[in-house]
């Protein structure tokens, strides 16, 4: 046995504890990190050939990993820009000189320019909805661009689309247009229509429904039912129950009458709806708005409307915004980015993807609490959260550090035993060698 060798073997081993020590002081450094994933150092040995009745003592390497794949607890916080990620995956971010790396540290703050940034200093990418929703590139980072919160002006959509729900009376009164009676259809004044000469029945139904044109101003329709055909089975042929819808512009509603009629403008939709025997819609239950006055068209659906033994009711709505500011934004849990506005509904104008590899504990980490694929963790692979095995983002939270510090402790001072043992080792060589020098005087 080489007294050099074990002294050697000696000063591995310390440098081996002096390593682990290292990571536990990481560790414990960053016990309040978010996302912090704890490192642990690994002991491996290495064995030298011995033989002729000498063993020659070998060392010890150290490898250092980290628990990237084991999530940290969830903790509550007041800003709708912290974000953690429940389940696997994780943030794409950029750095200052332009890298795009991944983290899980989703403490996010608008910076001077309304970007999310969080306190290592990288910002947080996403797909706008400016083009419409977006599609993912699964295999890289392109199309991804910085999420900005600062969404300042004013912003409207006009109306496209909408639809009603309810009920129509199968006992209302069949009205047919005569001299002494008029359908709403021409309750007009104008060419075609009849003003209030005969008057409209009274024997019809009315809903209204708010719309928005192209410049942000509300424009609500008056919605009329009528019944105009009872079924009659014995009749070549056989007759349905029919009802007629005409739409007004409500603006245009006649003022000090006690009725809504005559309307100064034509009507700017109708049609004709038709039920079978059972009460159901069987034709006329889609129909276009056409406002001149708006220029705009908006595409209605009726067809859930029934024909039953019960009084008339009907909901509807429709979409669009009124021209109104920002109020702030809000992120779901799809990772989907909506602002909120004074008026109207919200409206998705990012949608934050998460990343993930073959092997996370294997990915290279970085200053700032990032990480970087590498051959042995495997390509980067992009998504949706909630979708393709990933977690999903919870608004409002943070992921705390991993690190059990009452673990660390232990280690701590297990490190610092094994060292100290070492230590003893080397002195011992030492002394030893100290005997052999003695051997000459």
């Amino acid at each position: 046995m080489s007294i050099f060798g074990s002294m050697k073997t000696a000063v591995s081993g310390m440098n081996a504890q002096a390593n682990k020590l290292s990571t536990v002081s990481d560790n414990i450094a960053n016990v309040n990190t978010t996302a912090y994933k704890s490192a642990t150092a690994s002991f491996s040995s290495l064995i030298l050939p011995s033989g002729g009745g000498n063993y020659n003592s070998g060392s010890v390497e150290t490898n250092v990993s980290y628990s990237v794949s084991q999530q940290g607890d969830a903790i509550s916080t007041s800003s709708s820009s912290d974000l953690s990620i429940r389940g696997a995956g994780f943030f794409v971010v950029q750095g200052a000189d332009g890298s795009t790396v991944l983290t899980r540290a989703g403490d996010f703050t608008p910076d001077a320019n309304g970007n999310l940034v969080n306190s290592a200093g990288y910002t947080l990418m996403g797909y706008s909805y400016a083009s419409g929703a977006p599609a993912v590139v699964v295999n890289g980072f392109d199309g991804l661009v910085p999420i900005n919160v600062n969404q300042s002006g004013l912003a409207n959509s006009p109306s496209t689309s909408g639809s009603f729900t309810g009920n129509l009376n199968s006992g209302a009164t069949v009205v047919t247009a005569s001299a002494t009676v008029a359908l709403p259809s021409t309750g007009y004044t104008g060419t075609g229509g009849t003003g209030s000469t005969p008057p409209v029945t009274t024997n019809t139904q009315k809903s209204s429904v708010v719309a928005y044109d192209k410049l942000g101003n509300t424009v609500m329709y008056d919605i009329y039912y009528t019944k105009t055909q009872a079924a009659d089975i014995t009749a070549t042929p056989p007759t349905t129950d029919q009802w007629q819808v005409a739409v007004y512009r409500n603006a245009d509603a006649a003022t000090g009458t006690g009725s809504s009629f005559p309307y100064s403008s034509a009507p700017v939709a109708t049609s004709t709806l038709k039920f079978d025997a059972s009460g159901n819609m069987t034709s006329g239950g889609t129909f276009t708005i056409t406002d001149p006055k708006t220029a705009g068209s908006i595409a209605m659906d009726l067809s859930k409307m029934t024909q039953k033994a019960s009084d008339f009711a009907s909901t509807g709505s429709t979409n669009g915004q009124a021209a109104a500011a920002v109020t702030g934004v809000t992120i779901d849990k799809n990772g989907v980015v909506y602002a909120n506005y004074a008026k109207g509904d919200p409206k998705a104008i990012y949608q934050i993807p998460l990343a993930t590899v073959a092997s996370p504990d294997k990915l290279t980490l970085l200053s700032g609490n990032v990480y970087q694929a590498n051959a042995d963790s495997g390509v980067t692979v992009t998504s949706f959260a909630n979708s393709n095995g990933l977690g999903y983002i919870q608004s409002n939270s943070l992921e705390a550090s991993n690190v059990d510090l009452a673990g660390q402790l232990t280690d701590m001072i297990q490190a610092q035993k094994s060292y100290t043992a070492n230590s003893k080792v080397f002195q011992t060589g030492s002394d030893l060698l100290d005997v052999l020098v003695n051997l000459q005087r």
